[in-house]
């Protein structure tokens, strides 16, 4: 591991935490985790758990995610090319059913966060937008709507 800033003790130790977490959650590496904080608060309405200069714990929708900041990791391979400002999570995009894009949108413009795609309606069944985070994971947002709302109906072809 790389080195701490935080000053005094985690708020819970790490092995209580990690016990707490569901089969699938995120851990993204970061820049700056308080600038991260606001994004995710803003735009994407965490349930902020706790954080630190080093790092965060909170709830996205149903997705528990934790933020650590670059410096905590300096000993993993992917260290240097974050440092060198290489794109993070290219290629990766994560979905998030449930929030109003057109209401996520709106904030994030607000706060100056990079919209990638407008709402729109989509023939997958949800109308989603495509919404870009302080650090460059793009978050899909977005609503169920007609005709995957509902009961799911058999196509009649």
């Amino acid at each position: 591991m790389g080195k701490k800033l935080r000053e005094g003790k985690p708020w819970m130790p790490g092995f209580q935490y990690g016990a707490l977490l569901t089969t699938v959650s995120l851990n993204l590496m970061v820049k700056d985790v308080e600038a991260s904080i606001k994004f995710y608060q803003e735009v994407l309405q965490a349930d902020v758990h706790y954080y630190d200069v080093d790092f965060a714990a909170m709830r996205v929708a149903s997705i528990e995610v934790m933020l650590h900041a670059d410096h905590t990791h300096t000993d993993h391979e992917w260290h240097e090319r974050l440092e060198a400002g290489h794109e993070r999570g290219l290629g990766a995009q994560i979905r998030l059913l449930g929030l109003d894009p057109d209401d996520a949108v709106e904030r994030a413009k607000s706060m100056g966060a990079a919209v990638i795609a407008e709402p729109k309606d989509k023939g997958h069944g949800w109308r989603e937008a495509y919404i870009r985070d302080p650090n460059g994971y793009e978050w899909a947002v977005g609503v169920l709507i007609e005709p995957a709302v509902g009961p799911l109906r058999p196509t009649t072809d």
